[in-house]
C-alpha cells in the first residue's frame, strides 16, 4: 500500500511539471523559417528591405508567351521578364522569378509570397482600390480571336450566349462576360487557342501583342481577329498598397530605361515595334 501511495505521488508531480512547462507563459519561441525574416515589409521601408535582402522576388506565370515563359532550354524569358530584369540591376538586386498560375496571382502578392508582379497585369480603377502600379510599361489592344473558318463570330457583340476561353480575374474575363460571353475556364492565352482549336469554345478576347508573336513564329495557325477594341489597354508592375518607396525606384528605372534607349531594344526584340505607347 505504502508503495502505491509512493508512485501516486511520483505520478502526480509528473503531471504537475508538464502542466506548468507548457503553460503561456513556458511556450518555446518558434523561430521564422529560413529566409522569413527577410520578406520585405510594406510601407516606406519596403525598398531598403529587398536591398537589404538583395533580391526582388518577382511573380509571374512562366506560360505566358511572349511576356513569360520558357525557352527550348528551359530557361525563363520574355518581355516582362527582362524588364524586370533591367530594373532590377538598376536598383542594386537580384530578380528572384516565382512562377504561379494567373488565377493565384494575386493571393500570392497579398500573402507576400513576392514583392511585385510583372505579368501583363491591366491598370484599372477597381484594381487601384486595393493595389498599387508602376507607371505602364507596356500598352497593347485587346481582339477578338477565332477560328479562319468561323462565319458567326464578328464582332464583340456576337459574343452574346457563345463560349469563350478566358482566363479568371483578368480584364479579358471581364471584358468578355460584359458581352455575354459563357466563360470557358482557360489558364492563359495558349489554353484559350488550344480551346478554340478543338472547337470546344468559339472564341477568346485576347491580347494583339500574344496573338502577333503566335502568327509570327507559327503563320500557317488558322486564328483571325476579327474584332479590335479602339482604346489601348496599359499593364504595370504590381504591388501591394504601402510599397511607396519601391514603386519610385521601379518607376526611376522605366524612365532611365526609356531615356538611354534599354527600353527600345527590349521592345523590338520581341515585338518589332515600341510599346511604351
Amino acid at each position: 500500500m505504502a508503495r502505491n501511495s509512493f508512485v501516486f505521488l511520483l505520478l502526480a508531480c509528473w503531471f504537475l511539471v508538464v502542466a506548468c512547462s507548457t503553460g503561456p507563459e513556458r511556450q518555446e519561441t518558434i523561430k521564422p523559417a529560413a529566409g522569413a525574416e527577410s520578406a520585405a515589409p510594406s510601407g516606406p521601408n519596403a525598398l531598403e528591405a529587398v536591398q537589404a535582402r538583395g533580391t526582388l522576388r518577382i511573380g509571374t506565370e512562366g506560360t505566358y508567351v511572349p511576356f513569360s515563359y520558357h525557352d527550348e532550354n528551359g530557361k525563363l524569358v520574355g518581355f516582362d521578364v527582362e524588364i524586370a530584369e533591367e530594373i532590377c540591376k538598376r536598383i542594386g538586386v537580384e530578380p528572384d522569378f516565382i512562377e504561379t498560375p494567373w488565377d493565384e496571382i494575386f493571393t500570392g502578392l497579398d500573402e507576400n509570397a513576392f514583392d511585385v508582379v510583372f505579368n501583363q497585369v491591366s491598370i484599372r480603377e477597381d484594381r487601384l482600390e486595393q493595389y498599387q502600379f508602376s507607371d505602364p510599361y507596356i500598352y497593347s489592344h485587346i481582339v477578338l480571336l477565332v477560328k479562319q473558318d468561323n462565319m458567326d463570330v464578328k464582332r464583340l457583340s456576337d459574343l452574346n450566349g457563345k463560349k469563350a476561353a478566358q482566363a479568371l480575374r483578368s480584364n479579358l474575363f471581364d471584358i468578355a462576360q460584359r458581352y455575354g460571353a459563357e466563360i470557358v475556364p482557360a489558364t492563359g492565352f495558349d489554353e484559350a487557342i488550344s480551346l478554340l482549336l478543338t472547337g470546344e469554345v468559339d472564341a477568346t478576347v485576347n491580347d494583339a501583342l500574344t496573338y502577333l508573336d503566335l502568327k509570327h513564329r507559327q503563320p500557317e495557325m488558322p486564328i483571325k481577329i476579327v474584332d479590335e477594341m479602339s482604346e489601348a489597354t496599359a499593364s504595370g508592375a504590381l504591388f501591394t498598397k504601402g510599397h511607396d518607396e519601391l514603386v519610385l525606384a521601379v518607376n526611376g528605372a522605366l524612365a532611365a530605361m526609356k531615356k538611354d534607349g534599354t527600353y527600345l531594344e527590349i521592345s523590338k526584340k520581341y515585338f518589332d515595334t515600341d510599346v511604351s505607347r
